[in-house]
């Protein structure tokens, strides 16, 4: 039987679920925060489709257990059922951007993350 995971209650909760699922080797758990049909634009330069493929890609960047940072996230944007998160990066990778859909539970996905934006030079 899967685990029972914590689900997102509000657009901000994906980004503190993701760190912590990072952190913990979850790379299900992190695939689980985005919708079926989801877009990953990651690695840089590319999209990754789907939450299977997007859990390969979670896999791969966890293998080396790195540690993964909380960052604080900025004022959401809504529009009703979909909202814009936003991140300023702890890395100097620039900002990350998702944009969030409310589920027919209330609860909150991804649909398109952008996890790096390099910022103008």
């Amino acid at each position: 039987m899967p685990a029972q995971r914590e689900t997102a209650s509000t657009p901000e909760d994906l980004t503190r679920l993701f760190v912590e699922r990072a952190n913990a080797g979850d790379a299900e758990g992190m695939a689980l925060l985005y919708e079926p049909d989801a877009v990953l634009a990651f690695p840089p330069g590319s999209s990754t489709v789907g939450r299977k493929a997007i859990q390969a890609i979670c896999e791969q960047l966890i293998a080396g257990r790195p540690t993964f940072t909380f960052e604080e996230p900025l004022p959401t944007v809504f529009a009703g059922d979909l909202a814009l998160t936003s991140t300023p990066s702890s890395d100097n990778t620039g900002g990350r951007v998702q944009v969030v859909r409310r589920q027919s539970d209330g609860t909150w996905l991804r649909l398109i993350d952008r996890p790096e934006v390099k910022a103008p030079a």
